[in-house]
């Protein structure tokens, strides 16, 4: 039987303190924000059950991502759908990280973050592919970014009810595409991803095509 391994403070210990953990949350949606979360633990009370945000139930993020705010430093930077476009989604991320840092009340002497680069900053920091299973720190900051963005996407479907945000938080389901197709996209989506894009462009041709008749 496989063992199954959990994020500890492993990495944390081997690093200055206070250490921050880094992750994101939307790099892969056709729609809304891409959310980063910087999280500081803090030395006691760390609460029970974080793990990879992916591992865990939308109840069981909401509850830790409160208890977090409470007993944790905690930092988030939001890029929108409009500067994704123009930065592409790489360097949106890499600005929502760094505005997550600058987020926190304190400086961190080390940054943790899930990946394999880093932005373009003056912390000391380690990039640690699947950080997210494998540190405390990025782990509860994949938790944060994952339920702010998630909290995000909720309130953005109240008015554009057609995309079925509320059950695919702006990634490309059926429900998505089809709504994509008979609607065209809404100032949330990306228009810089082919799937917006192509629907973009022939919603623009028909229109285009019907004023020309």
């Amino acid at each position: 039987m496989a063992r199954v391994i959990r994020p500890s403070m492993r990495h944390e210990k081997i690093c200055l303190s206070p250490v921050a953990g880094v992750d994101e949350a939307g790099r892969g949606p056709l729609a809304g924000p891409v959310v980063a979360a910087a999280v500081i633990l803090p030395a006691r009370g760390i609460p029970r059950g974080i793990n990879d945000s992916k591992k865990l139930s939308a109840p069981e993020r909401a509850r830790l991502h409160d208890r977090l705010q409470l007993c944790a430093i905690v930092g988030v930077g939001i890029v929108e759908a409009d500067e994704i476009d123009t930065l592409n989604i790489y360097w949106a991320t890499m600005k929502a990280m760094t505005l997550a840092v600058s987020a926190l009340d304190c400086v961190p002497a080390h940054v943790l973050v899930d990946g394999n680069r880093l932005p373009k900053w003056d912390h000391a920091a380690t990039a640690i592919v699947g950080g997210d299973a494998l540190s405390l720190s990025i782990a509860a900051a994949s938790i944060i970014a994952k339920h702010v963005r998630d909290t995000i996407m909720l309130s953005h479907a109240e008015q554009w009810p057609h995309y079925g945000w509320a059950s695919n938080k702006g990634y490309g389901s059926p429900i998505h595409l089809a709504a994509l197709r008979e609607h065209g996209p809404c100032p949330l989506h990306r228009r810089s991803f082919a799937p917006v894009r192509d629907h973009d462009l022939r919603r623009t041709e028909s229109l285009m095509s019907h004023a020309i008749s």
